[in-house]
């Protein structure tokens, strides 16, 4: 859980920290420093706002807990945070070249006509979109104890690691590029957007709300059990240790949803997102690549 929090932290503090460093270096390059106190406003309001919006999604939870309906909320919880990860590392592939013209074009509009309101929530809503995508995957990898992973090290690791990333990239010390962090940190957002898929899929089998062609598709808990229980009980049964121990398994199945017995249901989910993941990329920058050839084709002839 903690370096799902990491990941998922970094990465949203990194989009925020580098789009409010985008407003408030434009505001200095162009001699208005006098409006960066109203953008650091803005963002201050949307950290104390995305803490009242964790607070209400936790009594939320809570309440659903007494009316037994708490697993149906975690369940939808999990399938929608799969959903939004895959689409935070798919946004940020294609605004993060074109992010710092666009974030520029909108201030120069606020500043021309000294709209303070305008940058105020400008900066306000871009940090809010941040904090409550937080809140959001923090419900779904804690099975909705928020408060755990907001006080846990990965959620503050994250977020100092952020800060340190983005004060280098704006002091230019920082040598590797930040298309480069997103890359990597991408490929793993995704990887937890599948284990949280697989790991919605197994609750609903557990709930009977659907069923499975084939329960255990294999079983290698021999090998490494997918938790500590089950480390225990395949000692007990057998009289032999497995090869890793369910400390291992319960840390991959967080990050990664691993299971060491899943279902036939889970494996398709699993390789099936995968799949997707890849006609999408292929599709979307596929056309990006021939257009950009084809642009360079008529550059080309009209220099012949």
């Amino acid at each position: 859980m903690e370096v799902q929090a990491l990941l998922i932290t970094f990465r949203e503090a990194l989009e925020a920290l580098l789009i409010v460093g985008i407003i408030t270096s434009y505001l200095k390059r162009i001699d208005q420093s006098r409006y960066v106190k109203y953008v650091w406003l803005g963002a201050g309001l949307a950290v104390f706002a995305s803490a009242i919006v964790a607070l209400l999604f936790q009594v939320v939870l809570t309440g659903f807990s007494t009316m037994a309906s708490e697993m149906y909320l975690k369940v939808s919880i999990i399938f929608i945070s799969s959903i939004l990860l895959t689409q935070m590392v798919f946004w940020m592939a294609e605004h993060s070249k074109d992010i710092k013209s666009s974030m520029e074009g909108k201030m120069s509009k606020y500043v021309s006509k000294g709209d303070v309101f305008g940058m105020v929530m400008h900066s306000f809503l871009v940090v809010l979109r941040e904090g409550v995508e937080t809140v959001f995957f923090f419900a779904a990898i804690t099975g909705g104890n928020i408060g755990a992973a907001v006080q846990g090290w990965g959620a503050i690791t994250g977020l100092t690691i952020a800060a340190v990333v983005s004060y280098m990239f704006f002091k230019g010390t920082m040598r590797v590029p930040l298309k480069t962090f997103f890359k990597v940190t991408g490929a793993f957002i995704i990887l937890i957007a599948a284990g949280l898929l697989v790991q919605g899929i197994s609750m609903l089998q557990d709930l009977k709300i659907i069923g499975s062609v084939m329960p255990h598709v294999y079983d290698i808990t021999w090998f490494m059990p997918e938790h500590p229980i089950d480390h225990e009980h395949f000692v007990r049964d057998t009289g032999q240790e497995p090869i890793l121990s369910g400390d291992v398994g319960i840390f991959l199945k967080a990050l990664f949803g691993y299971s060491s017995m899943p279902s036939l249901e889970e494996v398709l989910a699993y390789i099936g997102y995968f799949i997707v993941i890849y006609l999408l990329v292929k599709t979307r920058y596929g056309k990006k690549e021939e257009k950009n050839e084809q642009n360079e084709k008529v550059l080309e002839q009209q220099v012949m």
